[in-house]
């Protein structure tokens, strides 16, 4: 039997870089410019995101940037903001959500800003992500999961080496109002790291 893991206790990084981005816990006053990165991006995010269904006000992004920091903290879900070190733009958020401190498994989430995709800053993010969360979370697993339907989603996971576990069919209803599948991807240890 494993020693119980008390998530409070456990000293974090906030914040690490990869090549290009800076990866941070999201602190007070990042509403604002989250808010702005939502707006820009409310088409491309409509389809796959439920904060992404109606643009919420400057603050109510604050009060969830308030909210993540607070659960970074508690270490019950850990919001990522991603920025671009050259000039501090803010490009999008990550996250690992859903976690089992037990288990050590974690499921990582992102979205991008519509101005900075394509330019593989998510790869990079997923992969720093990532390797955060082997190193110093000491993972066993880590899931992404998206709609069968969201080919840029699963492009991510499949660039960055995660495998597809399986297809769970017409498993959630999308925003569409239509059944779709799901798609989970993992790396888990000793096969993939």
């Amino acid at each position: 039997m494993s020693k119980s893991v008390i998530p409070i206790m456990l000293d974090i990084s906030e914040s690490f870089e990869s090549e290009r981005l800076l990866i941070r816990a999201a602190r007070w006053g990042d509403g604002a410019e989250m808010n702005e990165a939502m707006a820009e991006s409310l088409n491309e995010l409509k389809p796959w995101m439920i904060f992404a269904q109606s643009l919420q006000t400057p603050e109510e992004t604050e009060q969830y940037a308030r909210e993540s920091r607070l659960k970074y903290l508690d270490r019950s879900n850990m919001h990522m903001n991603i920025y671009n070190k050259a000039d501090g733009t803010f490009i999008g958020c990550s996250g690992l959500h859903h976690i089992d401190w037990d288990v050590r498994a974690f499921e990582l989430g992102y979205w991008i800003r519509s101005s900075c995709a394509g330019k593989g800053y998510m790869t990079e993010a997923v992969k720093a992500i990532t390797e955060f969360t082997i190193r110093e979370l000491e993972a066993n697993r880590i899931e992404i999961r998206c709609s069968g339907r969201n080919v840029k989603s699963a492009a991510v996971a499949e660039r960055t080496g995660y495998k597809l576990d399986g297809i769970l069919r017409l498993s959630a209803r999308g925003f569409d109002g239509e059944l779709h599948d799901t798609k989970v991807y993992a790396k888990v240890r000793g096969a993939e790291f």
